[in-house]
């Protein structure tokens, strides 16, 4: 597992985490709950990790809707934030 999916991990247990209007706005296009983007988010698989991006490090991983489908989900962590 990536060290930036662990941080998202441990970042989203806590509740320290904002979804941009863009994201709500994919999720509801594709009829896919917030809820289930953060249930599945524990196994999520890593597709690509950025940890030096410039904006700060994220991760592409892909998860499952309640329906089991899969769905790709770019988390980020901004830049200086622990």
């Amino acid at each position: 597992m990536s060290d930036t999916l662990t941080r998202v991990q441990a970042l989203a247990a806590q509740r320290s985490v904002r979804i941009s209007a863009h994201a709500y706005e994919e999720l509801r296009n594709d009829s896919i709950r917030t809820r289930d983007v953060f249930l599945s988010l524990a196994m999520a698989h890593v597709v690509e990790d950025y940890p030096d991006y410039f904006l700060g490090p994220c991760v592409l991983v892909l998860q499952t809707d309640r329906d089991n489908r899969p769905i790709h989900v770019l988390w980020g962590i901004q830049k200086g934030q622990q």
